[in-house]
């Protein structure tokens, strides 16, 4: 990978890295399927941790250059996305405002909570909840005399997705470290910056195996060119990168939308038998919107006989607890 250009963008140091790579031993032997291996990306260490971090490395960096003074960012109401972009700019000693989707709850809870005590200031969007008004925003701001630097819903931009093509990089050394082979990795996917970051990282550390986005949106109209963003978000970081070389033609993305359930942020039986069975058999605490679902996914497919039992599956932890402490009706 070093004849691209990961290692030269301006990065701004805000992850605990590399994050550690755990066997669930005790999960495995329960569900009789294939050795599963967890990425703990919920340990980058920033506000409890999480996914975003790795990308607002790029991100900030870049507002910094731009000399803005205010990172404007969206999200839902328990983003885990806004979180970090709030803890982000309290480290480089930025402003954050945040557009949030629903109104003002009576009392703040989870991510909502730490927003507030990270110093953020929320503009509430209704209905809207994937930054569909920053545009207006940013411009009100601008006219208060701030230069405020637009961070896209989930930091998902080719810039962004450059942290996951380091986190591919990392991932590699460690498995190889430890004499692994990894057949599959399996994630969350949303707003598509992770996934297109482990497109491109696999193809520049020659990674072989399957890679699974388990969707966690419903898969309905609305929805319906989320393949066609995670893979236009792949072909621009690999040109960030100068290895669009890589890309002959139209990136792979496997997005399984099988298990979105309800929809997103909804929590359902899946969803919640999930994170009571990773709890009380390994202690790990998965969160509700993300990466229940897409564990939740994995158990069904290692039920349903996909992955055989030689065979070793990488879950990446993407983070979130903090929106557990937001979702005990739905998790009772």
């Amino acid at each position: 990978m070093a004849q691209y250009q990961t290692h030269t963008l301006p990065r701004f140091p805000l992850a605990d890295l590399p994050t550690p790579i755990h066997a669930l031993d005790r999960l495995s032997a329960h569900l009789g399927g294939p050795k599963i291996l967890i990425k703990r990306d919920d340990m980058t260490g920033l506000a409890l941790g999480g996914n975003k971090t790795r990308k607002l490395e790029f991100l900030v960096a870049d507002a910094l250059n731009m000399h803005a003074d205010t990172l404007l960012t969206a999200g839902a109401a328990q983003s885990n996305h806004c979180r970090q972009t709030a803890a982000a700019a309290a480290k480089a000693g930025l402003r954050c405002d945040l557009l949030l989707g629903g109104t003002a709850p009576a009392t703040p809870a989870g991510n909502l909570l730490l927003d507030a005590l990270l110093g953020a200031r929320i503009h509430w969007a209704g209905g809207d909840r994937k930054g569909e008004t920053l545009g207006e925003i940013a411009r009100e701001l601008s006219g208060e005399g701030l230069r405020p630097c637009v961070i896209p819903y989930g930091g998902s931009s080719p810039l962004g997705a450059a942290g996951y093509v380091t986190a591919m990089e990392e991932a590699g050394r460690q498995i190889s470290a430890e004499g692994r082979r990894v057949d599959a990795m399996v994630f969350a996917s949303s707003s598509g910056g992770t996934h297109a970051g482990l497109i491109v990282g696999g193809l520049l550390a020659g990674y072989a195996g399957k890679l699974v986005g388990i969707c966690v949106e419903k898969g309905d109209g609305a929805q319906a060119g989320i393949e066609s963003g995670i893979a236009a978000i792949a072909r621009g970081c690999a040109e960030l990168l100068g290895a669009a070389d890589l890309m002959t033609g139209p990136p792979h993305v496997n997005l399984d939308r099988r298990f979105a359930g309800e929809g997103y942020g909804i929590v359902g039986r899946r969803e919640r038998e999930a994170i009571t069975l990773l709890a009380r058999l390994e202690g790990v605490l998965l969160d509700p919107v993300y990466t229940a679902k897409a564990m939740g996914g994995l158990i069904d497919m290692i039920s349903g006989g996909e992955f055989t039992k030689d065979e070793t599956v990488l879950f990446w932890h993407t983070g979130g607890t903090p929106a557990l402490f937001a979702s005990g009706a739905d998790l009772a």
